[in-house]
């Protein structure tokens, strides 16, 4: 398998993460979909990453589609529970996060317009639905070790793979004095080597 995607893409970071903790052997290629040089369009033709090419050449694409396949694929350390209430929840999780991320993203792109074209209204929305949603992460996660209770799961990636973009991008935003909870969950994944490895790092132009 092949994964196609940036070293700065949250949502690429998620499908490197579940690929690690899976054990499951890929190539990963390095592609800026924001670049005319890019082959992300031949893959996936809303032009993001991340994208799987499987062995066959046919593709996957939207991190939430990629990593539900990548965990199907291999029993090891399974990441979405089989029980029907138990995946939801942690789905549930997924799509938080991910909604975080989304306008974490948002406020990214929305800042480096041109300052005429800048809208601060945007950015407080996008940054309104940030703070409403790490609250709800905070509410949610209370004092359990992990975000579904005692296992870890694709809830706890897609949890650390937002608060790690929210540091990497939006640095003067405190977010651990506001939910020292989030912050203990952090640091915690921050031993795992899967998210040791794969730190967001500026080493290639990247709009997110």
């Amino acid at each position: 398998m092949r994964l196609l995607g940036s070293l700065t893409s949250p949502y690429v970071r998620k499908a490197r993460i579940v690929l690690a903790e899976k054990k499951i052997e890929y190539s990963f290629e390095l592609e800026d979909p924001w670049s005319e040089k890019s082959r992300v369009a031949d893959a996936n033709p809303l032009g993001k990453v991340p994208v799987l090419v499987l062995e066959d050449d046919s593709t996957l694409f939207d991190s939430r589609v990629i990593v539900e396949f990548l965990d199907s694929v291999s029993p090891i350390s399974r990441l979405i529970p089989a029980n029907n209430r138990e995946k939801i929840e942690v789905k549930r999780w997924e799509a938080l996060a991910d909604g975080v991320l989304d306008a974490a993203v948002a406020v990214v792109l929305e800042r480096r317009r041109p300052a005429k074209h800048k809208s601060e209204a945007a950015i407080k929305r996008q940054m309104d639905k940030i703070e409403r949603g790490l609250a709800v992460m905070a509410r949610d996660l209370a004092d359990k070790p992990w975000c579904t209770g005692n296992a870890f799961t694709l809830a706890d990636i897609a949890c650390g793979v937002a608060l790690g973009y929210l540091d990497f991008r939006h640095g003067q935003y405190d977010w651990r004095v506001l939910h020292p909870n989030l912050a203990r969950l952090a640091a915690k994944l921050a031993e795992r080597a899967s998210f040791a490895d794969t730190a967001p790092q500026d080493a290639q132009p990247a709009a997110s």
